[in-house]
């Protein structure tokens, strides 16, 4: 598979990835374009995420998305998740952040803290969060639910402050793909000064 940066056989460049695209880059170790479980553990671990919560998310989130993002093709055992694909996998019960395209909607991402960040109108408490959660569930959609809950419990484990706060912009970094190379640059300084 060519890589984000290839230029097609006709010598047009490849378009710009879409920010849902980004958002799962960071986990395509080898810029394949293609997600395989231990990228995903890779990815986790790289973030400074526990070798538990690492092997969950990468058998959870590839065992999940892998034949969404391969339409027409046979299930694989090795739980491939294809990148230019993703967008197929955007579930249900979700924020609206991404469209179906998997561009970014701002008023989407304003909503979140316009409605839900009573308490810091720039961070969500757990409690916050728990009610965002429950006002996007939509109905007989159990797996939207549950990727929705896992994903967001996820990050707030993560990325919350010593106050229990989820900050804005660390969301914002998730959705643009940013964060987590800024907590892979973080946690590999940790690790540089321990040694």
């Amino acid at each position: 598979m060519a890589s984000y940066n290839s230029i097609h056989q006709e010598g047009i460049e490849k378009k710009e990835p879409t920010p849902l695209e980004k958002h799962v880059m960071f986990f395509d170790i080898n810029k394949d374009g293609t997600i395989y479980p231990w990228e995903t553990y890779q990815g986790f671990r790289k973030i400074g995420s526990g070798i538990f919560l690492s092997i969950f998310a990468s058998i959870f989130i590839n065992a999940g998305l892998s034949r969404k993002t391969r339409p027409g093709k046979w299930p694989s055992l090795l739980f491939p998740i294809e990148v230019k694909n993703i967008k197929l996998a955007k579930h249900g019960s979700d924020s609206g952040v991404y469209d179906t395209e998997g561009r970014f909607v701002p008023e989407k991402f304003e909503e979140i803290f316009r409605k839900h960040a009573r308490s810091n109108g720039n961070a969500l408490t757990a409690q916050e969060l728990d009610e965002m959660l429950k006002a996007n569930e939509q109905p007989k959609d159990s797996k939207g639910r549950i990727a929705a809950l896992s994903e967001w419990k996820i990050l707030y484990f993560l990325c919350k402050d010593k106050h229990g706060l989820l900050g804005k912009e660390k969301v914002r970094g998730v959705y643009d793909g940013s964060l987590f190379e800024q907590m892979a640059k973080e946690h590999q300084s940790k690790n540089c000064k321990l040694t």
